[in-house]
C-alpha cells in the first residue's frame, strides 16, 4: 500500500530492525510531563449539520496495535462515530497495517457497522512515534501488548494526544502510578478501555449496591475464567520479514522469535503474548481488571483500595514459554471491613466472569457474557436508582472518551480510577508469588516495612527493569 510508512530509522521498504538496541526502548518514564451531565448513548451522525460534522472539525484518530481486539472491540465506535474520523494506523506487523486485506475484517466491520473502506487514505507506519509526531492525531487508541501500555501512554501525553488506554494499566504498580501522576498534570483526556461500566446489566448492579440497596455491604466475590489454551510449539524461527520484532519487544527482555509467542500470522487470533511473563501478568491482572474496576465502584473505592490481600496459585515453571499464574484464589479486606474473594477458575461454563456483593439487606450478582443479573430478595432488582444519587450515564467506553474528549470532561474511568483498579490485582498477584498476607497502604501505595513484596511493586521476576527517574 503506497501510504504504507516504514519507522523513520529505516526508509528502506523492509523493517529489518537490524542495528536497533534496546536501549533506544528504555523510556525515562519519570521525565514525561506533563461529571458533566451527558447522554446515554448519542450516535455522531444525530447531531451537526444534515447529521455530520465537518471533516476539518473532527477528532483525528490514531490506532497503535491494529490486531485482534482493535479490529474485534475497539475500533467500531469510532469509525461510526461522525466527531472521528481515523488518520492513522500503527502495528509492528506490516501485513496488519493493510487492514482491508485481512482475512474475515469485512465482516466483522460489517457486523460492527463500520465501512473498512474509511481507512483508504489512513496514514500508516510501523513506529508508533512517527503517528504521535503528526499534527492531524488528536487522539490515540492504544491496543498492545500490556508491557507497551504505560511507555505509550506517557509518549502520548509529553505529545499532547487524548488517550484512551487498554487495561490494564501497565504491569507494575509503580509505573501505574507514573502514568497516572502524569494524565493527571496534562490537560489530556484519559480513559482506561474497560468496558464492564458499559454494560447496561454490570451498570445496573453497581448503581444498586452504590445506593444502598442491598444495605451496607459485608462481601464481594468476583471471578474471572481461566481459558484453555493449546500446548505451544517452542521452537524458534526466523523473524516474519514484516515484523518489526525489535520494536515489539520494546521494553522488554529481549528473547529469541517463537511464533507463538506473538501472534499468528496472516490472520487474527487470540496471541501467544498474554501467556508470557514478560508482556502479561495473564488472566489475574489483564482479564481481572474488569471485575476489580465494577467492584472497586460499585464499593465506592474507586480511588483507594484494599489494605490487605492473601493469595494462592498455580504457577507453571518460570522457563516454559506460556508461563503465567493459573488458576488462583484472592483475599482481601479493605478499611470499611468490606472482605473480597477473587477466583481465577478453569470451570467458566456459567459466564465470562462475574461479581457478587452481598450486604445486610440481601446479595446481587451480575455476570458477563451472557450478561445477567440475579438478587435476593428479587425487589432488589427493581428498586428504584436516583440520577442524583447514581450520577453517571451509561454510555460504550469508546462513546464516554468521545463525548469527554468534545467537552474537555473527565471520564468514567480515568487513569487514576484505571491505575487503582489495576493496582487490586496486581496485589493479588504479588499476594499469589509471596504465598503469604500481605498489609497495604493505598495512600502511600507500598507494604508496609516488607521489602520483598515492596520489591514486587516496582515490578515482578521475569519482566525488565525500567528506568525511572
Amino acid at each position: 500500500m503506497n501510504n504504507t510508512r516504514t519507522p523513520s530509522t529505516n526508509t528502506n521498504s523492509q523493517v529489518s530492525g537490524r542495528g536497533t538496541t534496546r536501549r533506544r526502548f528504555l523510556i525515562r518514564l519519570g521525565q514525561t510531563a506533563g461529571v458533566v451531565a451527558a447522554p446515554l448513548f448519542v450516535p455522531g451522525a444525530a447531531l451537526g449539520r444534515d447529521g455530520h460534522t465537518a471533516p476539518n472539525d473532527r477528532i483525528g484518530i490514531g490506532f497503535i496495535g491494529v490486531g485482534r481486539q482493535a479490529i474485534h472491540a475497539n475500533m467500531s465506535v469510532f469509525m461510526r462515530s461522525g466527531y472521528c474520523q481515523t488518520v492513522a494506523l500503527c502495528d509492528v506487523d506490516r501485513w496488519r497495517l493493510r487492514v482491508e486485506e485481512i482475512p474475515n475484517v469485512a465482516a466483522v466491520a460489517k457486523k460492527n457497522r463500520w465501512d473498512v473502506g474509511l481507512l483508504k487514505d489512513t496514514f500508516r507506519t510501523t513506529d508508533f512515534r512517527e503517528l504521535l509526531a503528526r499534527k492531524d492525531v488528536d487522539a490515540v487508541m492504544i491496543s498492545t501488548p500490556d508491557h507497551w501500555h504505560v511507555p505509550m501512554a506517557l509518549a502520548a501525553i509529553k505529545a499532547g494526544k487524548d488517550i484512551a488506554l487498554e487495561k490494564p494499566i501497565g504491569l507494575s504498580i509503580v509505573h501505574g502510578r507514573v502514568l497516572a501522576d502524569a494524565a493527571a498534570k496534562s490537560d489530556i483526556v484519559f480513559r482506561t478501555d474497560s468496558n464492564w461500566r458499559s454494560e447496561p446489566e454490570l451498570f445496573r448492579v453497581a448503581s444498586l449496591v452504590r445506593t444502598g440497596k442491598i444495605g451496607q455491604i459485608k462481601r464481594i466475590r468476583f471471578a474471572v475464567p481461566i481459558y484453555p489454551v493449546p500446548e505451544p510449539n517452542e521452537a524458534t524461527a526466523p523473524v516474519p520479514e514484516a515484523l518489526d520484532y525489535e520494536m515489539w519487544q520494546g521494553p522488554a527482555q529481549r528473547r529469541p522469535y517463537v511464533e507463538d509467542l506473538v501472534h499468528p500470522p496472516g490472520k487474527i487470533g487470540r496471541p501467544g503474548w498474554y501467556n508470557n511473563r514478560l508482556y502479561c501478568d495473564g488472566a489475574i491482572s489483564n482479564w481481572g481488571h474488569h471485575p476489580a474496576d465494577l467492584a472497586q465502584w460499585a464499593n465506592d473505592t474507586e480511588r483507594t483500595g484494599p489494605v490487605e490481600v492473601e493469595g494462592s496459585g498455580d504457577f507453571p515453571p518460570i522457563d516454559q514459554l506460556y508461563n503465567v499464574l493459573g488458576e488462583f484464589h484472592v483475599r482481601y479486606r479493605y478499611a470499611n471491613g468490606v472482605e473480597v474473594d477473587y477466583i481465577g477458575r478453569k470451570d467458566y461454563s456459567d459466564g465470562e466472569g462475574y461479581v457478587r456483593f452481598e450486604g445486610t439487606e440481601g446479595w446481587i450478582c451480575g455476570w458477563r457474557a451472557p450478561n445477567r443479573i440475579e438478587a435476593e430478595p428479587k425487589s432488589i432488582l427493581t428498586a428504584e436508582v436516583k440520577h442524583e444519587d447514581f450520577p453517571f450515564a451509561l454510555r460504550n467506553e469508546k462513546t464516554d472518551f468521545i463525548e469527554c474528549m468534545r467537552s474537555r470532561s473527565k471520564t468514567l474511568e480515568d487513569a487514576e480510577v484505571g491505575h487503582r483498579a489495576s493496582t487490586v490485582v496486581q496485589m493479588g498477584y504479588i499476594a499469589c508469588q509471596l504465598g503469604r498476607k500481605l498489609t497495604w497502604d493505598p495512600v502511600k501505595e507500598e507494604f508496609p516495612g516488607d521489602d520483598e513484596a515492596n520489591k514486587l511493586v516496582q515490578g515482578h521476576a521475569g519482566v525488565a527493569p525500567w528506568t525511572i527517574g
